[in-house]
């Protein structure tokens, strides 16, 4: 019979999202250029885009929803779905790799120059206690996977209770974690700017911390919307891609804070006055 299903893949209806998406991100970024060069439509072209951007990621991935409740997410298409979200991964473990090959770069091999004075952290620099609110923030962290471990396994044993309080624990931890992180920023006694007295290191460390602080926030609204969708009923022990990702996405957030701490916080400040 012609139209008949025989296969295991999901053959997707014709959808304008993608096209949607792709001019709604020229938007955005084209409006970042122009905002730069201080044009002064720039901020509202790429206000539009951010806006258009947020509108076709609800779109789509409430479409992507529908089509699971509907059946079309079969084993090997849930199989596709999870390749997908471990190569997203791998590609934002190359973003870090940048960052850390930044900082080991300088750390390594600190340049002659007077701002640097052959060592590392530059000379005059004070740092921040890495076992201070750094390593407050590693426990705030390392607690943050056993929760959302806690969520995972409740799920699969088809305890609700038990995902939801995981869930909320875990988001309220990542919160405690940015609002720790904000006013570590706030009472750094470096800038990220050389005009305000910053230098490679203040640069390198912004950026490394920074880049992670913003994918925690990132989980964060993730785990958020897990929550909400668990509340709604979502979820079964055998069909629960959103959340797996959203797990799995938080767990590379905690390794790679742990390699932070390690690397920036405790061996890069090596040596350097402590501030306070």
């Amino acid at each position: 019979m012609a139209g008949t299903k025989n296969h295991d893949y999901h053959i997707l209806a014709p959808d304008p999202w993608p096209i949607i998406g792709a001019f709604s991100s020229l938007a955005l970024f084209g409006g970042l250029v122009m905002w730069m060069h201080g044009s002064p439509y720039g901020k509202f072209v790429g206000g539009a885009g951010f806006a258009m951007v947020l509108f076709t990621m609800y779109s789509w991935w409430s479409k992507t929803i529908q089509e699971a409740h509907a059946g079309d997410h079969t084993p090997v298409v849930s199989l596709h779905l999870r390749y997908g979200m471990i190569l997203f991964i791998a590609s934002e473990v190359m973003f870090f790799v940048a960052w850390f090959w930044a900082f080991f770069s300088a750390a390594l091999f600190p340049s002659a120059l007077d701002a640097v004075g052959g060592q590392w952290p530059p000379k005059g620099t004070e740092v921040l206690d890495p076992f201070g609110f750094p390593l407050l923030n590693t426990l705030i962290l390392l607690c943050s996977g056993t929760t959302v471990t806690w969520a995972h396994h409740a799920l699969i044993h088809g305890d609700r209770d038990g995902l939801k309080k995981g869930l909320l624990a875990t988001v309220a931890l990542g919160l405690v974690f940015s609002g720790v992180q904000a006013y570590e920023y706030i009472h750094a006694p470096f800038s990220f700017k050389l005009a305000n007295g910053g230098n490679i290191y203040s640069s390198t460390f912004f950026m490394a911390t920074g880049f992670h602080g913003f994918h925690v926030i990132v989980g964060t609204i993730f785990l958020i919307i897990c929550y909400l969708r668990a509340v709604k009923g979502d979820f079964t022990p055998k069909q629960h891609f959103g959340f797996e990702a959203a797990a799995w996405y938080w767990h590379f957030v905690d390794v790679v804070w742990l390699f932070l701490f390690v690397s920036i916080y405790v061996w890069g400040s090596w040596g350097a006055p402590i501030h306070g």
